[in-house]
């Protein structure tokens, strides 16, 4: 299948004209990795890449080199995320540590997400979401039976019982996905216009490792 058709309900909600191949390597990500990945996400990062969609950052796989902040990626996301699950105890009744979970996002007010490891087929993976804010008594880790794009699209459809994220700036609606390389380049552009009196350009913060991306 293609990448084009994967991510067909994902392009009918979110253009991918400021996206770019962000030409993985995969046999070397993988290797990196230690672990296979699904092939929606190599969809996604052949089309959009990484990068913002609103305020959800999209990991790559691996470290590059950037322009003015690092933009984060899987590998150097990964221990941070597993020490959450470890530390919370993970999504209740699912018995297993934190080598079971990857990272693929980060952000919305310091959200985390990624998937449960527990299919010898990376397709099969749910996705697994660790939530900043929450009710009493909730646990913070939440498990969705769909992949990362299907994820995606449901969220800002709406089509859960309730927003998966413990913030709702892409529930039931939708952003524009940004490149990581466009992002920084626009910033680039506000603050050479600060003194012009542009406000300070945004940032995503994430919950791993107080990591700022």
């Amino acid at each position: 299948m293609s990448a084009e058709s994967t991510l067909k309900p994902l392009l009918t909600l979110v253009a991918a004209e400021h996206g770019a191949d962000e030409q993985v390597d995969w046999r070397a990500a993988e290797e990196a990795l230690e672990s296979c990945l699904p092939s929606d996400y190599k969809a996604f990062m052949s089309v959009y890449g990484a990068g913002g969609l609103g305020d959800l950052g999209i990991l790559g796989p691996l470290p590059v080199e950037f322009l003015q902040w690092d933009p984060g990626n899987i590998l150097d996301m990964m221990p941070g995320f597993r020490d959450l699950w470890d530390g919370e105890g993970g999504v209740p009744v699912i018995e297993t540590d934190g080598s079971s979970v990857i990272p693929w996002g980060s952000g919305c007010n310091a959200n985390e997400s990624g998937w449960l490891m527990l299919d010898q087929n990376p397709d099969k993976w749910p996705v697994v979401v660790w939530r900043r804010k929450i009710s009493y008594g909730d646990s913070r880790w939440r498990l969705f039976d769909c992949g990362m794009v299907e994820f995606l699209v449901r969220m800002m459809r709406a089509e859960f019982d309730d927003c998966p994220l413990g913030d709702a700036s892409l529930w039931g609606r939708t952003a524009p996905f940004v490149h990581w390389r466009e992002e920084q380049r626009r910033c680039g552009l506000q603050v050479s216009t600060l003194r012009r009196g542009s406000r300070t350009p945004s940032c995503r913060t994430s919950a791993v490792a107080g990591t700022v991306i």
